[in-house]
C-alpha cells in the first residue's frame, strides 16, 4: 500500500442496532456507487460497530475509507452524489457530534 493513499477514519454515535444497520448497509456499496468521471474511486471502504468499552467514548459504528489521493477524498466530501446521499441518511440517524480523522500515515 503506497503511503501517499488517505486512510479515512469516521466515527458515529447512532444507539440504535436497527439504524446502525441501515448505515453499514448504505456504506457497505459506497465502493462501487461512489463514481468519479463515470469510475469507482474509493480505494476501500470498511464499516461495523464498535466494541462496548469505555474508550468509545459513546461512538457506536466506526467507517474506514482509503483514497488514492486527497483530492480524490475531497471530491468524496464535495461532489460525490453518493457520498451527499450517505450524509443525508447519516444525519437522520447520528446523535451528538461526529468525528472525522484522516491521514496518509497510517
Amino acid at each position: 500500500m503506497s503511503s501517499s493513499r488517505i486512510h479515512r477514519v469516521t466515527l458515529f454515535k447512532i444507539p440504535s442496532k436497527e439504524d446502525q444497520q441501515r448505515l453499514i448497509y448504505i456504506y457497505r456499496d459506497m465502493p462501487t456507487k461512489a463514481l468519479k468521471n463515470g469510475k469507482p474511486y474509493i480505494v476501500s471502504a470498511t464499516v461495523g460497530p464498535t466494541y462496548d468499552d469505555a474508550r468509545n467514548q459513546g461512538y457506536t459504528l466506526a467507517a474506514l475509507s482509503v483514497f488514492e489521493s486527497e483530492e480524490d477524498m475531497k471530491f468524496y466530501d464535495n461532489e460525490c452524489s453518493a457520498h451527499r446521499d450517505l450524509k443525508k441518511v447519516a444525519k437522520t440517524l447520528h446523535q451528538g457530534a461526529m468525528m472525522v480523522y484522516f491521514s496518509n500515515a497510517i
